[in-house]
């Protein structure tokens, strides 16, 4: 992705106050300052003020963002190294907002010059010409992050910039430092750029930036001409790659002042936490749920079976959560429709069906995500199996610790003596609660699932499959799966 504004982002109309020439700046008592150093003030003035930094960064409070913290009070560029899905993209995304809200730029500058400091022959002589009454324009701080997603047919002229062969054909002359057409690089002059995925980027093309970050200028073919860029370069890579390929030529390593490595979520709370702010849930999906499928992509991640090397990204779970609400909501639809053809229509008694996952939908991951996951050669044509024993392993972890002390006998003994339980993707939740009947214990057991003293039939079933389900991991009721895919618990004899 090349990016130096979100596509078709509009900018921001600037306030009206804000002065409109640059006399009128200088008497509002405006002082320039780098991009360092307005990173660094503005830091320090959230940190004062007790301000979140980096919202919506999640479990890097106490590793990754002081690291960040101190190389941006360094002004030091930075790389960030970690595998696929630890959230890096976003962290770099987020240092914009530690600019200033509004910059006084130059109208028409492509490298957004400030009037106070113009570095282009061009907008030098514009300044001194028309002094005090030169007009200025207002720049908004979503309008100065760019970024490049490296390719290996990533070019200079891409990054750095090339002569524009339209303003040759114009009559300018080849030494005319006007026929330039600015890359990405310059063109984000005055803000922060970053590189994502570094080490795919062509060794030669990585020369080109051994200026930006050292001399913190550019160079064009061959044109004499040196353009102090002011931005804060920040690039991300995965480790496997930066350590082990050598893709990442020694001299540019060299420039980045701070080596940033980031991880996956430490802890369950975490990643609990992490799904609940990304995943976009068309259904409820009950905390046990979103338990099992967090601590799921955690044994994933810890598992033989897997190439630690790629790493199970964060985007695994939360997929995974949003997954396992389509199911429940696919439940409900095809409910409705057996409910219309059963002659229950519209004007039916009956109570539709609410979309609330169970812990049967969650089964549906292990098909529909098996390729976020690198397996280790030998496991070839067991990646299903695999990730269905994790699955379990990660339901019945999550039964034990939800439900560890309680008297569950009530529920087996529904079961007792040749009796059965039946649900399914096509079970409805009345079906399921007329099956059970009364069952002792049962508002603990949904106390302690998060499911309130009076929760909805939905609800009440969810609970009541997840706790026949721990059950039969735990070896205390039997299980079998019917032709038709109706799932049945019974006595283990």
């Amino acid at each position: 992705m090349d990016r130096v504004t979100a596509p078709n982002q509009v900018p921001p109309v600037p306030p009206a106050e804000l002065p409109s020439t640059l006399g009128a700046l200088r008497a509002a008592g405006h002082q320039y300052r780098t991009v360092k150093q307005e990173l660094r003030d503005n830091l320090l003035a959230r940190m004062g003020s007790g301000e979140d930094r980096f919202p919506g960064i999640v479990g890097y409070e106490d590793t990754v963002l002081p690291e960040v913290e101190r190389a941006l009070l360094a002004g030091h560029d930075m790389v960030l190294l970690g595998e696929r899905g630890q959230g890096k993209t976003r962290l770099i995304r987020s240092l914009g907002a530690l600019l200033d809200e509004w910059t006084p730029v130059i109208p028409g500058s492509v490298l957004n010059e400030h009037p106070m400091h113009p570095i282009t022959p061009a907008s030098r002589a514009l300044v001194d010409s028309a002094g005090d009454d030169l007009p200025i324009g207002w720049l908004h701080r979503s309008m100065r992050y760019g970024e490049k997603l490296a390719t290996p047919d990533t070019s200079v002229g891409d990054l750095i910039g090339d002569v524009d062969p339209i303003r040759l054909a114009q009559g300018r002359t080849l030494g005319d430092p006007e026929t330039i057409h600015f890359g990405l690089v310059p063109r984000t002059n005055r803000g922060v750029f970053a590189v994502n995925e570094l080490p795919d980027l062509a060794e030669r093309i990585q020369v080109a930036l051994l200026n930006v970050l050292e001399e913190r200028d550019i160079q064009v073919r061959g044109y004499q001409l040196r353009l102090p860029l002011d931005l804060l370069l920040v690039a991300s890579a995965n480790p496997e790659d930066y350590t082990n390929r050598g893709r990442i030529i020694t001299p540019l390593k060299d420039r980045f002042g701070a080596e940033i490595r980031t991880h996956y979520p430490l802890d369950l709370d975490l990643e609990l936490s992490l799904i609940r702010q990304e995943a976009d849930l068309v259904a409820v999906v009950p905390e046990h749920v979103l338990e099992v499928l967090a601590r799921f992509a955690r044994d994933v991640r810890e598992s033989p079976s897997v190439d630690p090397r790629s790493g199970v990204s964060a985007r695994f779970a939360i997929a995974a959560a949003e997954t396992v609400a389509a199911a429940a909501l696919r439940r409900s639809g095809l409910l409705a429709g057996a409910s219309a053809a059963s002659g229950g229509g519209a004007g039916s008694a009956s109570r539709p069906e609410a979309p609330v996952a169970r812990i049967g939908d969650t089964v549906s991951v292990t098909s529909t995500l098996r390729g976020k996951v690198e397996f280790e050669s030998g496991e070839e044509g067991r990646e299903i199996e695999v990730l269905a024993h994790l699955l379990r392993t990660a339901t019945a972890e999550t039964f034990r610790a939800r439900l560890a002390g309680l008297d569950l006998s009530g529920f087996t003994a529904i079961v007792a003596e040749g009796g059965a339980v039946e649900t399914g993707e096509l079970v409805s939740s009345a079906e399921l609660l007329r099956q059970v009947g009364t069952v002792p214990g049962l508002a603990k057991v949904l106390d302690r699932l998060g499911l309130g003293d009076a929760p909805s039939p939905e609800e009440a079933a969810a609970g009541i499959e997840f706790v026949l389900e721990g059950l039969h991991l735990t070896r205390r009721l039997g299980k079998d799966v019917t032709e038709s895919g109706r799932t049945v618990y019974g006595d283990r004899d």
